[in-house]
């Protein structure tokens, strides 16, 4: 495949990882094709265990091939072979048959991928947890410096993309890209599902578009539906769809509680127990809110601000996102 004008093409194009962070993917290829190493590995994180996201599955189900020569692309462009397929567990038994057709096609070129089945997991989209899951280390994140791009899988260069990434690093290739991006729509709403929309649209203009904007006073959680953020529904024509890309929307009327357990529940099953403050504080706000008659906001205001000063890792930091927009923009308070 033609590989010499591939980089200036994504620079050109503005692409951008959609796996949340938004990192420009131009400049990671550049990390890694600089990074010094014997050899060199591309991966495709499939983890996508974070509630209120399912893109992953429909491009996978839509466009399996499209993500597979994704990968062929940055594989050739950093002159390897060597490709791992991080992937949702239950995803793969859904997709095994054209997962493992496309590998055996292209293993007759010589490309060799893996297929690392996950357990479903938020840690696993944080880069070093996935790498050292496939290493079969303990599932927790590393310290960086070093980055993967740099000491990456068994210690080498290794680029790491989610899916839509490497659908959009395709449509880049093959000159069809189009600043797009999909859109998870989830909640009481009328169609829910995966729509491929401008990346330009705002919030309220996603919900129009799809024939999604509810006649019942509501809320929405963008991005993801545990770390992100929460805008009442004045506010969604003033925003994008930040994030990983999805929306989902709630009643206005749903209880405090509920939907603090929601969170709460999810950081605590989640969290890899590497640091004091993700481990005990996400058992804590779990366990004083669950027994509480009251929503005990200073209290979870206190330990929110702890974790998100001194957490090792984006899981214990992003606790903060939701429950701080969701006081301010829905409940109308501040901390």
């Amino acid at each position: 495949m033609e590989t010499n004008n591939i980089l200036e093409k994504i620079k050109a194009a503005g692409l951008v990882g959609r796996g949340g962070a938004e990192f420009p993917t131009a400049l990671k290829w550049e990390m890694v094709k600089k990074a010094k190493g014997e050899k060199k590995y591309v991966i495709c994180n499939a983890s996508e265990g974070e509630l209120g996201l399912f893109k992953d599955l429909f491009i996978l189900k839509n466009h399996t091939e499209q993500v597979f020569e994704g990968m062929i692309i940055a594989m050739d462009f950093l002159e390897t072979k060597e490709a791992y397929f991080n992937i949702n567990r239950d995803y793969y038994e859904e997709l095994r048959e054209s997962i493992d057709g496309l590998i055996g096609k292209y293993a007759k070129d010589g490309y060799r991928f893996t297929v690392f089945q996950e357990h479903p997991s938020y840690a696993g989209g944080e880069e070093t947890v996935l790498l050292n899951a496939i290493e079969g280390k303990r599932i927790q994140p590393r310290l960086k410096p070093p980055y993967p791009s740099d000491a990456g899988l068994y210690g080498m260069p290794t680029l790491i993309h989610n899916v839509e990434t490497l659908y959009n690093v395709t449509d880049v290739r093959n000159g069809k890209f189009e600043d797009r991006r999909f859109y998870c729509i989830s909640g009481p709403v009328d169609h829910e599902g995966v729509y491929h929309l401008p990346a330009s649209f705002t919030i309220q203009k996603v919900l129009k578009e799809t024939k999604n904007i509810p006649d019942f006073p509501f809320f929405a959680q963008i991005g993801g539906s545990a770390s992100g953020v929460v805008y009442n529904k004045d506010q969604l024509g003033d925003h994008k769809v930040s994030g990983a890309g999805s929306i989902e929307i709630y009643r206005e009327d749903i209880l405090p509680k509920e939907i603090l357990m929601k969170w709460f529940t999810f950081y605590m099953n989640e969290s890899c127990g590497k640091c004091t403050p993700c481990r005990e504080g996400s058992y804590q706000l779990h366990h004083m809110t669950k027994d509480a008659k009251e929503i005990p906001w200073d209290g979870i205001f206190e330990i929110v601000e702890a974790m998100e000063e001194t957490s090792f890792c984006a899981l214990g930091k992003s606790v903060g996102i939701p429950v701080r927009s969701y006081f301010e923009n829905v409940l109308h308070m501040k901390p």
